[in-house]
């Protein structure tokens, strides 16, 4: 089962998404002098905790993808008086990016921690290890192109973790100086992205403009045209666009499937490098922060408290001004093809990456404050099991949304406003916080994470719990 939160040290080890480990430098018994997933007992529970927190933290962001069309908060962005307008704000400020932040910073803990372990065993890591993440991608794959969700991360945390993987034994103190380096490369990917799409748009006006004017088009007009179309079907729909989008994704599972995929791909391919600095940067950044002891509980309270007070003094004014610069200057579709066509750097953009880390950092704090208080033990609990099922969960929310948005399940997409869709999260939530427990205590690992774990050893691990020591029994 999901073991009481007293029963297990902050020293303890974890791994990636939910893997287990031992303790760094402990003997391993020779029952496990195979490579394998080890006991309950060798779990950090923190750890298991903060990614119980991101997996359902990020259905905040995700139910948006999930549930509401595109452009869907223009009518009430600006809007005071519009509880949509107070909610959006408050999820996008305190949750926008701070959730996939939490999970790359855990995921790359995780690769060292995988690591870590089977190298304590003296058992070959590497091809374990990549062949752990090939399976990975290949679930992001099912994740995207069957499942339908378009947002999927696990075929992104798959590639990045290949590369986390070269960084493994890097010192904390280069991984931190990486981190603002790795922000700043990822402000120019996307620059060059939007600096791409600007370059696109000109000339789209352009050749509009001659085709308005009766002008024979050449075939470079011709071909900005069509670029344009392209963009418009894939990143910036139009308003036409959006109905039609709309139409689809309320539809059978064939055209959803054919809409998705295509999407899906322009991510996972031409759309790769842009997305994989900034998951690097949070990785590496998860690598040190495990190293230097900040993600185990082992800083002392004042430590925590510092970092919080200083993450949200600083963080929370950055995101609050270029929340608001954004909503006020760029409210609407046509706001923002204007600024595409006018402001070749949007240096606003660059308060993003760091905004993200600071505040990212204060939460993580708060959580091990809250956790070290021991209090509220029944919720961490909870939260714990979540976090050590993240991988069941996270596929878990994919079939439960689809299924109830898209039009081959409930069809409620596009239906409900704003503030309805966080009844609907809200609903996930009680589901996972109630069958995550339920299942750990019957089982050692969630179903998903058995699965994951049999294809990476190659053999079929145990799954059913035998006996149960009164010493783990949930509160």
């Amino acid at each position: 089962m999901c073991p009481n939160l007293n029963t297990s040290a902050p020293g303890d080890a974890s791994t990636d998404l939910a893997d287990a480990a031992v303790m760094p430098g402990s003997r391993p018994s020779p029952r496990l002098s195979l490579a394998a997933p080890v006991s309950d007992s060798g779990r950090v529970r923190l750890i298991d905790m903060l990614r119980g927190i991101a997996v359902l933290g990020i259905l905040l962001i995700n139910i948006q993808l999930f549930g509401l069309p595109d452009y869907f908060s223009e009518s009430f962005k600006n809007d005071p008086g519009d509880g949509n307008f107070w909610l959006l704000h408050f999820t996008t400020v305190l949750f926008g990016g701070k959730m996939r932040a939490l999970f790359g910073i855990l995921f790359g803990a995780g690769v060292v921690l995988f690591v870590r372990n089977k190298e304590a065993l003296g058992r070959p890591v590497r091809g374990l290890f990549y062949r752990r993440m090939f399976w990975l991608l290949l679930f992001g794959l099912f994740d995207a192109h069957v499942i339908l969700w378009m947002g999927d991360i696990l075929y992104l945390y798959a590639v990045c973790g290949m590369v986390v993987y070269l960084f493994r034994n890097a010192k904390p103190g280069w991984l931190i100086t990486a981190v603002p380096l790795v922000a700043i490369l990822d402000f120019a990917g996307s620059v060059w992205l939007h600096q791409d799409l600007r370059r696109a748009r000109l000339e789209y006006v352009e050749a509009a403009v001659a085709l308005d004017r009766g002008a024979v088009l050449s075939s470079a007009q011709t071909d900005a045209l069509a670029r344009w179309r392209a963009v418009e079907k894939t990143l910036i729909p139009n308003r036409e666009d959006v109905k039609e989008n709309t139409r689809i994704m309320k539809s059978g599972y064939p055209e959803v499937a054919s809409h998705v995929r295509r999407l899906a791909f322009e991510f996972q391919t031409k759309l790769l490098p842009v997305d994989m600095s900034d998951s690097l940067a949070l990785m590496l950044f998860g690598v040190a922060l495990l190293k230097l002891g900040f993600l185990t509980g082992d800083w002392r309270r004042e430590s925590y408290w510092k970092v919080a007070l200083a993450g949200y003094a600083v963080g929370l004014p950055l995101v609050i001004f270029s929340t608001h610069y954004l909503t006020t200057h760029f409210p609407t579709l046509e706001a923002q093809l204007l600024e595409l066509e006018t402001v070749p750097v949007p240096w606003v953009n660059l308060i993003y990456p760091f905004q993200r880390i600071l505040l990212s950092m204060a939460h993580i704090a708060v959580l091990v404050l809250v956790y070290k208080s021991q209090k509220f033990q029944g919720l961490l609990y909870r939260f714990t099991c979540v976090g050590q099922m993240a991988f069941t969960n996270y596929l878990m929310q994919s079939i439960i949304c689809t299924l109830f948005f898209f039009g081959y399940g409930l069809n409620y997409f596009a239906e409900l406003e704003y503030y309805q869709v966080y009844f609907f999260v809200l609903g996930v939530w009680a589901v996972q916080l109630t069958y995550s427990p339920w299942w750990l205590k019957r089982f050692l690992f969630g179903p998903l994470e058995w699965v994951w774990r049999s294809l990476t050893y190659w053999r079929l691990q145990p799954l059913r719990r035998v006996t149960q020591s009164p010493s783990t029994a949930a509160p």
